[in-house]
């Protein structure tokens, strides 16, 4: 019950399973409405934002008038004031229980969590009190399950460490396989892996928390910050001027098909893989605009080879040009099927490897 400048009863309860219409933006949703304890409608929706769809609940108020409507409500700044309060009390409470009953918060996320990632996007006040309640998984995680919170990410960071960084994959087991995490895994760095389809729209709009930027490891020039040393930095430049003219070779050969050929120490065992320009479209909000039929602005890829891998070693040193193209665009096949990504001519990359294993035969 809140008394003050206004005056109401609420009562708000979240079911333990999804409705089978929680994806239907346009059902039926929100709180009882009674005014004065006279019931005036089945399902108020303007006392809880759409990421809060899931909350059922009862609200009586003695500040709204009697006479109203669904368009008096759109327009009444005590509702907009209420809307504030009960959004805060139903954060609160979501907050409350992960602090007390982590199982059961872990059962609820995996039901709405999904829901939970469409509010920094669309409420800007609460957005602190949302992220502190996002789950995710991360190369810490042992199974499969969204159990990690950026609050307890935040706690394990390593000393230097300035950035939350993260992953954005098709699935859980193409995050665990990118070739984008060796380097995190050998100085130990732990990185978050999203999987869901909302995860990329999601993070578009939340930049940073508790004063650390996120840093997706697939999108731009890797910068490990103050986790790597000088004579590595100095090592890197040396190395990129070492490989300058394969890059030159391999850029000419692959044309218009990246945007950029790059030295990449982000690398360990793999030869090479396949990064985002920083202010490019992700291929998964690509797939997903795609998907529901929209227009997606052409993005080339950018090419990282890794020049301590005996391939491109050997690659450096291949004379005939004709073998040349072909082993640069196995390897450019081979990062894109690493990223989850599909070939533009799957029968010329098989007709090459093909030619490759049978001159390796003889």
């Amino acid at each position: 019950k809140v008394e003050g400048k206004l005056e109401y009863t609420s009562l708000l309860y979240i079911p333990a399973k999804a409705p089978y219409d929680l994806w239907n933006r346009e059902a039926a949703r929100g709180l009882k409405l009674y005014v004065q304890r006279v019931f005036i409608m089945d399902d108020a929706e303007q006392f809880m934002p759409l990421y809060l769809r899931f909350v059922k609940g009862v609200v009586d108020s003695n500040d709204i008038s009697l006479n109203v409507s669904r368009e008096i409500l759109q327009k009444d700044p005590v509702v907009d004031s209420m809307r504030s309060a009960l959004t805060k009390r139903a954060l609160d409470m979501l907050g409350k229980i992960r602090k007390k009953d982590k199982v059961k918060y872990d059962e609820f996320w995996a039901e709405f969590g999904q829901v939970i990632k469409e509010g920094p996007a669309e409420d800007f006040a609460n957005k602190e009190k949302i992220a502190k309640l996002l789950q995710f998984s991360t190369t810490s995680s042992e199974g499969t399950t969204q159990d990690q919170g950026l609050t307890e990410y935040i706690e394990r960071m390593q000393e230097g460490q300035d950035k939350i960084y993260y992953l954005v994959a098709d699935s859980l087991n193409a995050a665990k396989a990118s070739p984008h995490l060796e380097i995190f895994k050998k100085k130990g760095i732990e990185v978050i892996l999203m999987s869901d389809r909302i995860d990329e729209w999601l993070m578009g709009h939340l930049r940073d928390f508790d004063g650390k930027e996120f840093q997706d490891i697939a999108r731009g020039e890797l910068d490990l910050g103050k986790l790597e040393d000088e004579e590595g930095k100095q090592k890197q430049e040396d190395t990129e001027k070492e490989f300058k003219d394969l890059v030159t070779r391999i850029k000419t050969t692959l044309g218009g098909d990246v945007k950029e050929v790059r030295v990449t120490h982000r690398l360990i065992d793999s030869p090479a893989c396949l990064s985002v320009d920083t202010n490019d479209m992700g291929a998964q909000m690509r797939k997903i605009m795609e998907a529901s039929g929209q227009e997606v602005p052409e993005t080339k890829p950018i090419f990282e080879i890794n020049p301590d891998h005996a391939l491109v070693i050997k690659l450096d040193t291949e004379q005939d040009e004709d073998r040349f193209s072909d082993l640069v665009r196995i390897l450019f096949g081979q990062a894109q099927l690493s990223e989850g990504g599909q070939l533009d001519n799957p029968g010329e990359f098989s007709s090459r490897l093909n030619k490759l294993l049978l001159e390796l035969s003889n």
